[in-house]
């Protein structure tokens, strides 16, 4: 599979908000079963809720 340059940098981008937010807090994710509102705010000003959105509509238009 030929990535192009915008998947790549999402791919990098996800990797280091996974690595930086979600794995310090993992085993806790694990264990309570529950998922922070504070990780999914960050993902929503990351803009991860609307990649797939047209660009028209307000999102990334990615896909």
């Amino acid at each position: 599979m030929n990535l192009t340059e915008d998947h790549k940098e999402l791919k990098s981008l996800v990797r280091k908000f996974a690595e930086d937010e979600i794995r310090p807090i993992a085993n806790e994710l694990d264990q309570t079963g529950r998922f922070p509102i504070e990780v999914y705010r960050k993902l929503g000003e990351l803009g991860f809720f609307g990649i797939c959105v047209p660009e028209n509509l307000g999102g990334a238009g990615l896909d």
